[in-house]
């Protein structure tokens, strides 16, 4: 990595160092190396942060392969429901939420004596809680060194952040890279006649006609979207081609496929996880739907959306310098240059779109005062901080005092959203808390009925059998049930794979469903007077417990369409 002797020489004269360079220059892979050069990793622990648990596996892999013998023993890394380190670990891969989390029992993070925030230009919720917390502890630790990374960042500005830090940019990627624009037609695309799954694929398979037979890596917004794509793919029976889903869901095992060589061809069509840490080798050809997802917050209507959006021109750099690495490489935006100029330079912030209820409580939970003197990056409206804690005291997490109550300390515990948390706590009160955890933890993960667009009939005919009259909350615990009565009987894994199949089930996201379930009962049991019900709740019992945590929600109908909301709205 080029600057090397620079940037270890900056590690141990500065408490923070800020590193830019292009994608492909090792920045993930080659910091917490230089940190041990520096001498870290003595007094505690060499943390690098990761914003998605496939890049902490893979990278924390690749780091301890490039360490030699030593490296499985020197390297390790944690994530949601796996810790994959020993006492000989000095340098730890950890998910920014999973970092986040250890401030509870370690406010100062003392088990570390240097801390790599990596790909901050994504702005997280939890990255930008991260960066303000190792602010004001910088102060307190002398100790310490930080190291902000990314290949687009905004580097002054963080930069100005921590008292004017030094900035090393770093040189990445040699080889050019051409760009070519094939923008959708859009009345073509307004009439349903192509979509940007289509045009991928032609993309794809006039490459391959032009015998460009390197890999390809194609960017899709969502996991549907991915599954069209390979099975499109896969229909057009390219000559000695193998075609790869990548997204954040799949088990290690899937996703190691990705990063292993492959007899021909390798086509990878992936969400934006593979448009930062998580580099797939090999890669010469690049296909940019410049969509994603983004997660985004009314606080006016109180209402949460996932829409698909076009990615900011940073994001979509970040995509374009995927290829090009290993030779020349080819980038297909399937968008005009005109859309491209216009879009914004960045991603807006996670901190300026969300709920800030979550953010809120974790705040009064972890002691780290008034959100808004808390020294975010770039602060939120006091409109949505104004919002989050009226929705706290409306859920009785807060008291006049805006302290924790005794229902806001059991919610602050729960990995859930705290309307969701709420639900829990009325459950236990109306012995329905088997049911509503089932229902809590379900609503806590993407919605695990599939619909692929060229089986709808089919999905629909499965789905049938989940379906409950007057409730869509109780057709989760009809996919719960049926799911775990046939785990109970099949017990093979490829069995469970085959059920969820013919069901129009997420195998990936069952899985996580049991794993959030499995975390909030973990807690419960904790609890004094959270016994779970060996009686099946009736049907108001589970609907008081869903409704207290939406009041604003609940409505009354008036007449035809016209409903009469909470505060006469």
């Amino acid at each position: 990595m080029a600057r090397k002797d620079e940037i270890v020489a900056a590690i141990r004269e500065h408490p923070v160092v800020v590193i830019t360079g292009a994608t492909g220059s090792g920045k993930t892979t080659q910091l917490p190396k230089m940190c041990l050069e520096a001498g870290r990793g003595v007094g505690g622990r060499i943390a690098c942060t990761q914003p998605r648990r496939v890049a902490a596996i893979t990278v924390a892999a690749r780091v301890a392969e490039e360490l030699g013998p030593e490296g499985e023993a020197l390297v390790g890394y944690k994530i949601r429901f796996a810790d994959h380190t020993r006492p000989t670990t000095r340098i730890k891969f950890v998910t920014d939420g999973m970092l986040l989390a250890e401030t509870q029992g370690d406010p100062e993070l003392r088990a570390y004596d240097t801390i790599i925030v990596d790909e901050a230009h994504e702005r997280s919720l939890n990255i930008d809680f991260l960066l303000g917390i190792l602010q004001r502890l910088l102060s307190r630790r002398k100790d310490l060194r930080v190291v902000i990374t990314s290949a687009t960042i905004d580097t002054q500005k963080f930069s100005r952040a921590f008292d004017d830090a030094p900035i090393i940019e770093v040189s990445g990627r040699t080889h050019p890279v051409e760009t070519r624009y094939r923008p959708v037609d859009p009345e073509a695309e307004d009439a349903g006649e192509i979509t940007y799954v289509d045009q991928a694929v032609s993309a794809v398979v006039e490459l391959h006609r032009n015998r460009c037979r390197e890999d390809v890596l194609v960017f899709m917004p969502t996991e549907r979207d991915i599954a069209e794509t390979v099975e499109s793919l896969e229909k057009q029976r390219l000559d000695r081609c193998v075609v790869l889903p990548l997204f954040g869901r799949l088990s290690g095992g899937e996703q190691g496929r990705v990063f292993r060589p492959v007899q021909g061809q390798k086509i990878v069509v992936a969400t934006n996880v593979a448009e930062t840490s998580v580099t797939v080798p090999g890669i010469r050809y690049v296909i940019d739907t410049g969509l994603a997802r983004l997660s985004t917050y009314n606080p006016r209507a109180r209402t949460h959306s996932l829409p698909v959006r076009p990615v900011s021109r940073s994001s979509a750099d970040q995509r374009r310098g995927r290829c090009g690495r290993v030779a020349p490489g080819i980038c297909i935006r399937l968008y005009s240059e005109e859309d491209y100029d216009n879009r914004p330079e960045f991603t807006r912030p996670e901190i300026q779109r969300a709920n800030l209820a979550e953010v809120i409580l974790r705040m009064i939970s972890l002691k780290l005062g008034d959100p808004a003197a808390f020294p975010f990056i770039d602060p939120p409206h006091p409109r949505a901080i104004k919002d989050g804690f009226a929705t706290l005291d409306e859920l009785g997490a807060i008291d006049a005092d805006r302290k924790l109550t005794a229902a806001g300390r059991l919610m602050a515990r729960l990995p859930l959203d705290p309307r969701v948390s709420r639900m829990i706590l009325e459950a236990q009160r109306n012995r329905c808390l088997r049911e509503v955890v089932i229902i809590a933890s379900g609503l806590s993960v993407q919605d695990p009925r599939e619909r692929p667009a060229e089986k709808r009939p089919q999905a629909d005919a499965a789905h049938a059998r989940f379906q409950v009259p007057g409730s869509d909350f109780l057709s989760y615990l009809k996919i719960w049930d049926a799911y775990h009565d046939s785990l109970e009987r099949l017990r093979s894994q490829g069995q469970m794979r085959k059920f969820c199949k013919e069901h129009f089930l997420s195998f990936n996201r069952m899985r996580e469903w049991r794993d959030v379930h499995e975390q909030i009962t973990g807690v419960l049991k904790q609890e004094e007077g959270f016994a779970v019900n060996r009686e099946g709740a009736n049907f108001a019992a589970i609907h008081r417990a869903i409704l207290s945590g939406h009041l604003r929600n609940i409505a009354m109908k008036k007449e035809k369409n016209l409903y009469l909301g909470a505060q006469d709205k």
